[in-house]
């Protein structure tokens, strides 16, 4: 009996770490089925929802388009502390800065102050018998998560992301990119 308790606590503990790996590789996703996609472009995405299933991975769709939730502590960025720019997963927008990133404990990605005002929509959520801010994707309106006035200085904020709905450029292979660039002098 003993032995078959070993059994089983060492089973749960080898799929509850494969479960909940964070040494994946950071890196940006394939876009390549995602033609409105850009770090540049502002203008809005607006799509069915045949058109974004068709575009999107099944999770993206499910918490983007859905409004679903990833399971706590399963995203690649929670503990992630490169430096670089969190996007939009689903059209590209900029959304975070890594300098505004911090842990939180809350199992999510948490961001204090997004890029810029128009980056992120705000609206009330009151789903699920609890009154909330849900935020937005303000290219694409897609769900990205919520709000919340627990957060650090300056702004006191907690922005709560879904990990699966974050790209992420680390900032070294944005400027490699950048000098790459026809007429852009890097000397």
């Amino acid at each position: 009996m003993k032995r078959l308790k070993l059994v089983f606590i060492t089973l749960f503990y080898i799929i509850a770490l494969s479960c909940n790996d964070n040494s994946k590789n950071i890196q940006m996703k394939d876009n390549s089925k995602n033609p409105g996609y850009s770090h540049t472009d502002t203008g809005k995405v607006v799509l069915s929802n045949e058109e974004w299933k068709e575009r999107l991975s099944p999770e993206v769709y499910r918490i983007a388009r859905e409004k679903g939730t990833e399971r706590a502590g399963s995203s690649e960025y929670e503990h992630s502390k490169e430096i670089g720019t969190y996007y939009c997963a689903v059209c590209g927008n900029p959304l975070f800065e890594s300098d505004t990133k911090f842990e939180s404990g809350c199992g999510w990605p948490s961001f204090y102050k997004p890029v810029s005002k128009s980056s992120i929509i705000y609206t009330p959520d009151n789903s699920h018998g609890m009154q909330r801010t849900e935020v937005m994707c303000g290219r694409c309106n897609s769900h990205l998560g919520h709000v919340f006035n627990d957060g650090p200085p300056p702004t006191g904020l907690r922005y709560c992301i879904n990990g699966v709905v974050l790209d992420f450029s680390k900032a070294k292979e944005a400027e490699k990119k950048y000098n790459q660039q026809p007429g852009v002098d890097t000397k």
